[in-house]
Parts: structure tokens; C-alpha cells; sequence
């Protein structure tokens, strides 16, 4: 927070309003998903086991936002809609509300065989570090971190390097 609070552009007077709305924001979000899903969807005796249990997460434990996961648990309950035990959970309904909201769904094609090849390369590699990490830059970077989970901050360090490392080569491209 001290290194994005001394950058001259980030406390700009009508940026700074921004910036901090937005972190503050995204801070109270992860924490109230946290609260929704440890407390309200929390059921100290679930009558089909009479284990404890939590509510419309995929893990049956509490849970907060991710970006991968969401999507391939969608994908999954759509796969397998016959199966009960699949359910529309805290992280699917959240995303499904956040696109229908801001209506920034939309359908996307590709300029060409190159942009088709730079997409499946990226899919793949987000896919494959998504699940090997246990999260993205919002499970783990977001919502990890909010833990002070040591994983977490590894894992983000890992995301911020990576970035770094396809911002370059896209730059090298470019040049």
C-alpha cells in the first residue's frame, strides 16, 4: 500500500479518489464473500451427514472470490446438469451477477490464425498455472493473500514475475 501510495500518478487528485474507491471496494467485497459463506452458508450439523458443513461452495468449505475457478466449475454444471450433487455455488452466481451487471458479456472471435494461437497458448498456460497454484491472481492473490496465507504471497510473487515476463516478450514482438 506504501509503494502504490507514493506514486505521483497514483495520488493525482482525481485519480486518488478512484484508486482508493476501487481498493476499498475490492477489499470489502472479498471480505463480505468470506462472511457469506463462513457464516451465512455455514450449518453446524447438515442433516444428510451431521458433519458441519457450508453452503453453495464447491469445496464445502469457506470460500471467496477466484476468476479460474468459477468458469470451470460453470463449465462443469453445465457438462453434468443431470447430477444433483453439481449446484450453482457463491463463486459461479457471483461471476454470472458481476457480467450481468455491468453488461460486459459479449461474444469474441479472432483476428486471425496468429490471435487464435496467442489465445489458446494464454488459455492454456492460465488453465494449467490456475490449477498447479490452486488459484489466480484473484483466489490467490486477492483472496489467498486476505488469509496472510505464505502460499498466497508465494503465488502472487509468482503471478507479478510471470506478468513482468509476458509484458516484456510482447514488448520484444512489438519491437
Amino acid at each position: 500500500m506504501g509503494w502504490a501510495l507514493s506514486s505521483r500518478e497514483f495520488r493525482e487528485p482525481g485519480e486518488l479518489g478512484n484508486n482508493l474507491l476501487g481498493g476499498v471496494s475490492v477489499g470489502l467485497i472479498i471480505v463480505a464473500v468470506w462472511w457469506v459463506s463462513g457464516h451465512l452458508g455455514y450449518v453446524a450439523e447438515d442433516p444428510e451427514t451431521l458433519q458441519e458443513a457450508f453452503l453453495a461452495t464447491n469445496s464445502g468449505r469457506m470460500e471467496s472470490l477466484s476468476f479460474v475457478a468459477p468458469y470451470a466449475y460453470a463449465l462443469d454444471l453445465l457438462m453434468m446438469w443431470s447430477d444433483k450433487s453439481k449446484i450453482v455455488t457463491i463463486g459461479i452466481a457471483s461471476s454470472a451477477a458481476h457480467a450481468l451487471a455491468t453488461r460486459s458479456f459479449r461474444w469474441e472471435g479472432f483476428s486471425g490464425a496468429e490471435d487464435t494461437a496467442n489465445h489458446l497458448v494464454g488459455g492454456l498456460l492460465m488453465g494449467v498455472d490456475g490449477i498447479t497454484a490452486l488459484g489466480c491472481t484473484v483466489g490467490q492473490g486477492i483472496s489467498g493473500v486476505s488469509t496472510l496465507a505464505l502460499g498466497s504471497f508465494l503465488t502472487l510473487a509468482a503471478i507479478i514475475a510471470g506478468g513482468v515476463a509476458a509484458l516484456r516478450y510482447q514488448l520484444w514482438r512489438l519491437g
